[in-house]
């Protein structure tokens, strides 16, 4: 089995020997000539499988009306080559004829041009690819320095674009959060975010699973719930409530039900009663006792209810108070506590109950996000346009949105420019070299053919000027 580094190897260099082949294509290539996007299998150092594809270059419409620009060009500065070549040729025959001696001015100037114009053929057409395909050193540049070219431009947007003391100057020219507030403030401007927020709401709710949601709520639930305890304040709050009374009105609603229970089962409390006598007593004697039993009740109970300084009232807050001491500062008690908390979470019913509130919280949220009336989202907008009013006219305010603003993009280009700048050069070392060249060339390859252009007239002009002086100095 071989390396995964020389079947890697392997490959690249088949796709390269394909792509110097005449003919078609492979598949997921389009020719650059024509647009497309390069989306073939891809090997880099580092054992990048064949299947991985690296981020094409883009060729657009109007890069291809770009590319057409650039012929034309090409065109213009080689005929102006033709053009000086053959002038060149017409008076070196001129010349030798015996013309005269402006034959050789011209052959000067001509000769001069050609030298230009081939020499910044040379230069421009080394930027790109190797003249004549021949392998001179220092040719092909854009290709064979693509990555350099992407790491020293990550590197350039990082030092003078992504440091801090730059982003910090130029947010604090713009004044965000006074821009933020007039904007808010504006009519519609608050409506706008709410529903785009509503929107991003109702987005995020649809791409979460439910029983995801769920399990994950009912274990923080649970978890939270498990970690707390509520011994302590439970004890607490009911001490506060029987210090206060809070628990008479609860004493008061229960000895009324109570009472009124018994009057509507009178003859069931008999009969209870009257089943736990002995068997050997006659029964109309069970039947008075039965009587007797349920009048002693009913009337204990009537007291109870009537009479609010009752001693049964008072032994209930007796016990309530000590109850409420005993959870705050009994081990054994809050340890009992605690066990019933815990059996009581982990009954099936109990983790039930927490993960079907979801649901319910999410039909909630559903429908306020949905109903553009809902509290909610009245709430939202008259926040968004106080929090803009605010914003806009509180110099105060101002400048501490600003503070945190340059903070939190401080934070940002600090931490993360790296990153930032690795997303440029790993872009283009993702680039294909070729398609790279192509789309660079497509769109300053015009103006480099005016560099030819320039190179000939130049060339030739110095051409001119050096025949001259030499002639004038008796050359």
């Amino acid at each position: 089995m071989r390396p995964a580094g020389r079947a890697c190897g392997g490959s690249c260099s088949a796709g390269a020997a394909e792509r110097s082949r005449p003919g078609p294509r492979r598949p997921g290539r389009a020719d650059s000539r024509g647009g497309g996007r390069f989306a073939g299998p891809v090997c880099q150092a580092g054992g990048v499988s064949a299947d991985q594809t690296a981020p094409g270059v883009s060729f657009t419409a109007a890069d291809e009306e770009k590319r057409r620009g650039v012929r034309r060009m090409k065109t213009i500065a080689t005929g102006l080559l033709g053009l000086a070549t053959l002038v060149f040729a017409l008076a070196t025959w001129a010349k030798a004829a015996g013309a005269g001696a402006w034959a050789g001015y011209v052959a000067a100037a001509a000769e001069a041009g050609m030298v230009g114009a081939l020499a910044d053929w040379f230069a421009v057409t080394a930027l790109f690819r190797r003249p004549f395909g021949l392998p001179i050193p220092h040719t092909a540049i854009i290709p064979t320095k693509k990555d350099a070219f992407g790491r020293s431009l990550g590197d350039f947007v990082g030092d003078n674009f992504l440091s801090a003391p730059v982003v910090r100057a130029r947010l604090g020219r713009i004044g965000v959060a006074r821009r933020l507030g007039e904007w808010l403030s504006a009519p519609g401007s608050a409506e706008r975010v709410t529903r785009e927020a509503a929107a991003a709401l109702r987005g995020l709710l649809a791409v979460l699973r439910d029983d995801d949601v769920q399990a994950v709520v009912a274990e923080a639930v649970t978890r939270r719930a498990a970690a707390t305890s509520v011994a302590e304040p439970a004890g607490r709050l009911l001490g506060k409530i029987v210090a206060d009374g809070g628990h008479k009105g609860v004493v008061d609603l229960v000895a009324v039900r109570a009472h009124d229970w018994l009057v509507e089962h009178h003859g069931e409390v008999v009969a209870r009663v009257t089943a736990k006598t002995p068997g050997w007593t006659p029964k109309f004697l069970d039947q008075q006792v039965g009587e007797r039993v349920y009048k002693e009740l009913l009337r204990f109970v009537g007291d109870v209810r009537d009479d609010p300084v009752h001693p049964a009232r008072g032994a209930l807050d007796n016990f309530l108070a000590d109850f409420a001491q005993e959870l705050q500062h009994d081990p054994a008690t809050i340890d009992r506590v605690e066990r019933a908390k815990s059996e009581l979470l982990a009954r099936p019913e109990v983790q039930d109950l927490i993960a079907s509130s979801w649901s319910a919280v999410r039909t909630l949220v559903l429908n306020a996000a949905e109903d553009e009336d809902s509290e909610l989202r009245r709430r939202l907008t008259d926040g968004l346009r106080s929090l803009g009013r605010r914003l806009a006219t509180d110099g105060k305010l101002q400048a501490k949105t600003d503070g945190w603003l340059l903070d939190a993009a401080e934070y940002v280009v600090s931490t993360y420019r790296e990153e930032i700048t690795s997303l440029i050069s790993d872009t283009v070392a993702g680039w294909d070299a070729a398609d790279a060249s192509r789309k660079i060339e497509a769109n300053v390859g015009r103006d480099l053919q005016f560099i030819r252009i320039n190179g000939t007239v130049v060339g030739a002009l110095a051409g001119l000027l050096i025949h001259t002086v030499s002639t004038a100095l008796g050359g």
